[in-house]
């Protein structure tokens, strides 16, 4: 590998590139693209944006690969028109109001804190404090993100349990992994946990997908508050790897407790590899997770297995499931 300084450029200024995108989806300029290709001064119209921030904010956009540019007109690419127009069934747009959350910012500006003591500088236990109002809007937001996921997680669970099945889905937010189940088995009943303000957000998907007949909705803390049950099926989407192992075993040991013989977990996760850098995407989240809690961590399929084992479990089923950039793992009781 030959030495390559615009790695180091590119890398001190990559924040330009996140601010570039939330500045165009601030002033909405996706959708005016969205309507037809068009120069930066009829853009600049549209936006209600000055012409001179739009030309030089369009000409960024289009040095990265978000949108095209030809004889000084700009139009979508494929990238952005599937996933950034807000009027694309697929847009991914409303992300931004999450991964943009002041806090959820708040701890990059103290990295070198964090990385010397080893936990976030956020109070408490970081984004995992009781009742932390981040995650309404995650569950109003991310479910773009979760997309790609919420079809392998329903496969993994109604692979393994036909029929009537109850299902708790600890951390809902915004409940589309249960809800998906209940679409897909008319003889399933869902439990959601989560804290009652993200419920809420739970609780109108459900309404809007025709199951609320079959959902109910447990508030409160997955580590305190009674699950009741027994289940046949849980699930565990994004959760674990906010807490350090023990934990994480602790709570496995309850969740097998409630489940009926035989029973099963669905872990929704990003998997690195043993090396722990491969594959990128699963490797490079446990930064977020160094800067956002007290212990989390990205869990590798060994570690998952071993919490399982050390909960009671029979271990994790032979493969783990693709979902986009994360995995479905299967724990066997």
């Amino acid at each position: 590998m030959e030495p390559n300084p615009a790695a180091v450029f590119d890398t001190l200024l990559a924040y330009q590139q996140t601010a570039a995108l939330r500045a165009a989806i601030d002033i909405d300029l996706f959708r005016a693209l969205g309507e037809s290709p068009a120069t930066s001064s009829q853009l600049a119209t549209r936006c209600g944006a000055s012409e001179r921030g739009v030309r030089i904010l369009c000409d960024y956009l289009t040095t990265i690969g978000l949108i095209v540019k030809d004889n000084g007109t700009y139009s979508h690419s494929p990238t952005s028109q599937v996933f950034l127009d807000p009027r694309s069934p697929a847009s991914m747009a409303t992300m931004v109001t999450f991964l943009g959350h002041p806090t959820i910012l708040e701890p990059w500006g103290s990295l070198t804190d964090i990385v010397r003591s080893g936990r976030t500088v956020l109070p408490g236990q970081g984004t995992v404090e009781p009742e932390n109002p981040v995650w309404v809007e995650f569950a109003k937001s991310m479910v773009p993100m979760m997309g790609p996921a919420i079809g392998p997680m329903a496969d993994a669970v109604l692979s393994h349990r036909l029929g009537k099945i109850r299902v708790l889905d600890i951390a809902a937010g915004h409940g589309m992994f249960g809800i998906e189940i209940a679409k897909r088995n008319a003889e399933a009943h869902v439990v959601a946990l989560d804290w009652k303000a993200v419920l809420a957000v739970a609780r109108e998907n459900a309404g809007a997908a025709g199951v609320l007949d079959r959902m109910d909705f447990l508030a409160g803390n997955a580590f305190d508050v009674d699950f009741g049950g027994p289940y046949d099926a849980v699930l565990l989407t994004n959760f674990l790897h906010h807490f350090d192992e023990p934990t994480c075993v602790t709570l496995l040991k309850k969740i097998r407790a409630a489940l009926k013989p035989g029973g099963i977990t669905a872990v929704l996760e990003f998997v690195p590899n043993d090396d722990r850098v491969t594959p990128p995407e699963a490797a490079r989240f446990s930064m977020t997770m160094l800067g956002t809690t007290a212990a989390g961590d990205a869990y590798t399929y060994r570690e998952f297995e071993r919490m399982h084992v050390a909960a009671g479990f029979k271990g994790l089923a032979p493969e783990q499931i693709p979902a986009g950039a994360e995995s479905v793992l299967v724990g066997l009781s």
